[in-house]
C-alpha cells in the first residue's frame, strides 16, 4: 500500500509540474484571444494537494 501512495505522490507532481508548464505557457501566449478549454492553475493546485496527502499518508502508513 505504501509503495501505491508513493507511486500516486509521484504522479500528482509531474501532473503539477506539467500543469505549471502549461500555465506558464498560457500566460505568455502570442494570441490573447485563444482561449483553452483547461485551466492549467487549478489543475496545478489540485495535483499539487493530491501530492501532499498522498505523501502524508505514505508517510503515516511506513511509521
Amino acid at each position: 500500500m505504501q509503495a501505491g501512495l508513493w507511486a500516486a505522490a509521484a504522479g500528482s507532481l509531474a501532473v503539477g509540474l506539467i500543469a505549471g508548464w502549461r500555465d506558464w505557457r498560457r500566460v505568455r501566449r502570442h494570441d490573447p484571444d485563444a482561449v483553452g478549454p483547461i485551466d492549467w492553475g487549478l489543475v496545478q493546485v489540485l495535483a499539487v494537494l493530491a501530492a501532499v496527502v498522498c505523501t502524508a499518508l505514505a508517510l503515516r502508513a511506513g511509521g
